[in-house]
């Protein structure tokens, strides 16, 4: 379905039935179905709310509107058109930052947070080389299957590969740029004391985006009873390489 939220207009999956609902966050260059795996093991037991953050996937691409502060504008605006009033954010990698910044915000109906290899709360700590490779190859084919593999353990299956290449391609110019630009460097520090929900972060033991050592020091310590768990055979994108692992690891969350 198509939903209008704070001026613009997303794409967004909605499945199953049960509370808590789950609300998914893709990662940066991604799309929502980056989670079906997931979100297929989840939606008998509970009602799966997967959006296209605004710029990527099928949602729409307006010409502002690309801020940390903004995207989690769109997801509260959107909990509150589905009326949701008990949920959890399920955020990974550029989506686990937007989590963050929407839970500072203490926002009413938010239970918990569980964040999958997320952005930090501080500017990610990305080389300038690597930020100037992945602005200088938007749109191409090449640089998007080197980034993907490059982060992935282990392999994807080739259809999966696929699938995460062609989300990379059809990423909006104007908010791949932002988020390298503006996004990733945002400064959320000084908010992490204000989040009182519940906090599992996990994380992937090859991950070369977030090491366990930064999601430990940046994600786990700054906030009141987090914990972080790490899945030891895996990389950046476990929703892709591991989506019975994320789906176990939410579903534990939400009975323990």
């Amino acid at each position: 379905m198509r939903i209008a939220v704070n001026g613009t207009t997303l794409a967004v999956q909605d499945t199953g039935a049960g509370l808590p609902a789950l609300v998914f966050l893709h990662y940066f260059g991604g799309a929502g179905r980056a989670w079906a795996g997931v979100a297929q093991r989840l939606a008998g037991r509970y009602r799966c709310i997967v959006p296209d953050l605004r710029g990527f996937g099928d949602s729409a691409a307006p010409a502002g509107g690309y801020t940390v502060a903004d995207y989690a504008d769109d997801i509260a605006a959107l909990i509150a058109t589905l009326g949701l009033d008990r949920y959890r954010l399920v955020g990974h990698s550029m989506g686990g930052k937007i989590a963050l910044a929407l839970a500072a915000r203490r926002p009413a109906g938010l239970e918990s947070l569980l964040l999958i290899a997320p952005s930090p709360p501080s500017p990610e700590p990305m080389a300038p080389a690597e930020r100037a490779r992945l602005l200088a190859g938007y749109g191409d084919r090449a640089t998007a299957e080197t980034t993907i593999r490059n982060i992935t353990v282990p392999n994807l299956r080739a259809v999966l590969r696929d699938q995460a290449v062609a989300d990379n391609l059809r990423s909006a110019r104007v908010a791949w740029a932002a988020w390298l630009e503006t996004g990733s460097r945002a400064d959320l520090t000084a908010h992490m004391g204000q989040i009182t929900v519940p906090v599992q972060v996990l994380a992937g033991a090859h991950d070369p985006v977030f090491p366990v050592d930064l999601l430990q020091r940046e994600v786990a310590d700054r906030i009141a009873g987090a914990t972080l768990r790490v899945l030891p055979a895996h990389g950046h994108l476990l929703p892709l390489t591991a989506p019975a692992s994320v789906a176990a690891a939410i579903g534990a969350g939400l009975t323990g």
